[in-house]
């Protein structure tokens, strides 16, 4: 059996919980994941943000709000449309705390 360490304290997510700051943290750092990851596409298939809007069909200013990492209220339409609009799809998974 593993000897447990006395001078360990609570992890950082038992902390943000306690600080009611955990859905917050994990809404962010969710949105840096899918801005990366659309970034990562877009310079890969060397796409502007005016071509992605004009294949999405919307303004260039909901492209900004897509890809700006402090902006969490997007909605799942908007990013399946920007997917579809580079020829993918997001896969999401619900998964126990």
């Amino acid at each position: 059996m593993k000897p447990t360490n006395k001078h360990r304290g609570s992890s950082l997510d038992d902390l943000l919980k306690a600080d009611g700051l955990y859905e917050e943290v994990c809404a962010a750092a969710a949105k840096r994941i899918i801005v990366e990851e659309l970034q990562d596409v877009l310079q890969q298939e060397n796409l502007s943000l005016s071509s992605l809007a004009r294949k999405m069909q919307t303004s260039r200013a909901v492209v900004q709000r897509l890809l700006d990492r402090n902006n969490t209220s997007i909605t799942l339409q908007t990013m399946e449309r920007a997917a579809r609009a580079v020829g993918r799809r997001w896969q999401f998974a619900l998964v126990a705390d």
